[in-house]
């Protein structure tokens, strides 16, 4: 029966993928000689260990949003889910490298969008727990089928400004909000209303008259 290590060594970004993609180099061991490994049909829980690093003052600030006010969190403060990925891994004897495909939203209502956004520098801590069908031929040939150990995982610690680069590549110098239809429909009618010829012109404005509002007598 298969015995397998699992080792994340690299990151980059895939340029030319259809949404913003970071590719994670997974190597991946069999401890076991003699075994043809026909396939894998692997399953990985990707998660981001909050609690293994340090904050800045304005990364607190920033997170805010997140965990709350600095003061909680020894109670707030913990791992989060980034993404659950799937491949089928090809045949190999005794290792092979593989990559991981994690699909990045720039959407600021996804926590880890939030998380991440704020972090200016460092390493971001991250545990990939995996799961999965192993498909291997024993010393006859045979075809067995065995499963990923729970227990298995593997951890990487992924620069902070891979992810802003990846960002910058895939949206230059912009940012993305959801709102409902219906405030976006009172913010189009206020942009047309007062001749903007962009949102960023609307939205300026309207921060514009809110500065002025509150520094009323």
């Amino acid at each position: 029966m298969p015995d397998l290590t699992f080792e994340v060594t690299a990151a980059e970004i895939i340029p030319f993928a259809a949404v913003p993609t970071l590719g994670f180099k997974l190597a991946i061991t069999n401890q076991v000689p003699g075994e043809l490994i026909s396939s894998i049909s692997l399953r990985c829980q990707l998660q981001i260990v909050a609690p293994q690093r340090r904050y800045g003052h304005e990364e607190q600030e920033r997170l805010q949003d997140v965990f709350g006010i600095p003061g909680r969190w020894h109670e707030t403060l913990r791992n989060l889910l980034w993404q659950h990925i799937n491949i089928v891994v090809p045949a190999f004897d005794e290792r092979i490298t593989v990559t991981l495909p994690v699909t990045c939203t720039y959407d600021f209502e996804v926590v880890s969008t939030k998380y991440l956004d704020a972090l200016q520098e460092g390493r971001v801590p991250l545990l990939f727990l995996f799961s999965g069908t192993i498909f291997y031929q024993d010393e006859r040939q045979r075809l067995q089928v065995s499963r990923v150990p729970w227990s298995k995982e593997a951890s990487y610690r992924m620069p902070v400004s891979l992810w802003h680069d990846m960002i910058g590549h895939y949206y230059p110098n912009s940012a993305w909000i959801r709102v409902r239809k219906d405030v976006f429909d009172q913010l189009y009618r206020y942009k047309v209303e007062h001749g903007q010829s962009s949102w960023e012109e609307a939205l300026t404005m309207l921060l514009a008259q809110a500065g002025q509002e509150e520094v009323r007598p």
